[in-house]
């Protein structure tokens, strides 16, 4: 069966907005709540939809490098992704892009940058190297300098509490990286029966809960199957499998 590869670019410019608004506005509005004044039962989920935000803000750019947030404008869509992955976790673009492009061209084997080293599948090994053929040395620095330099504004010109920063911006960044990897390449990627050529699996999770764990990240065999598809259209494809 075929799908359509020409997503609406209005649908995708809105999504696009209603993830980038909500992710300035709960920012805006959570670091500058007096936590030590409110009940701390709402910290929690706070900072769950935080990093629920977060994540989308990469799923956003991951789209983007697909061309599929706005189609029809291929300049625009990748300023959109550059924007959402630069408040994501002040990353660089077109490495993203290339890696990512690397990962659909040679899913599973050694210049995979998402592959594993063939042995060692352990989740948090695995996570590491992941992230480090992401983010080289130097980038990490830069990262560290820049992170750094936003905490100091932020605390000494802004008047900010640090555990505000730290609850809201900093943890979401952490706890969303585990969660991308988790759902779009550990679970999928780290099977050895996958039977295709990209050596992607699904998960089985219906669709509200494919929503929330990940965006439908976790239809990954749609997605390598399907690569100029949005990933609001994936549970379209789940659904006719």
């Amino acid at each position: 069966m075929r799908y359509d590869s020409h997503p609406d670019p209005l649908t995708g410019v809105l999504i696009a907005s209603v993830i980038l608004l909500l992710w300035v506005v709960s920012l805006g509005a959570l670091l500058w709540v007096d936590i030590g004044q409110h009940n701390l039962l709402w910290v929690l989920p706070a900072v769950l939809g935080r990093i629920y935000i977060q994540t989308g803000l990469f799923i956003l750019a991951h789209d983007a490098i697909h061309g599929v947030v706005i189609p029809s404008d291929r300049r625009l869509d990748q300023g959109v992704g550059r924007l959402a992955v630069t408040l994501y976790a002040l990353l660089p673009y077109e490495k993203l892009a290339l890696n990512h492009w690397k990962h659909h061209r040679y899913p599973g084997q050694a210049k995979d940058p998402d592959f594993h080293n063939g042995t060692d599948r352990s989740f948090f090994f695995w996570y590491w190297k992941f992230m480090d053929g992401y983010i080289n040395g130097r980038e990490k620095v830069v990262m560290l300098f820049k992170i750094a330099a936003i905490v100091l504004v932020a605390s000494v010109g802004f008047h900010i509490v640090f555990a505000n920063l730290f609850l809201f911006w900093l943890l979401p960044i952490a706890l969303s990286s585990m969660q991308l990897f988790f759902f779009g390449t550990y679970l999928p990627h780290g099977s050895e029966t996958a039977g295709c050529d990209h050596h992607a699996v699904s998960s089985n999770y219906p669709l509200l809960l494919s929503l929330l764990t990940c965006y439908h990240f976790g239809y990954h065999w749609e997605h390598h199957e399907y690569p100029d598809l949005p990933w609001y259209n994936l549970p379209s494809v789940r659904q006719h499998q």
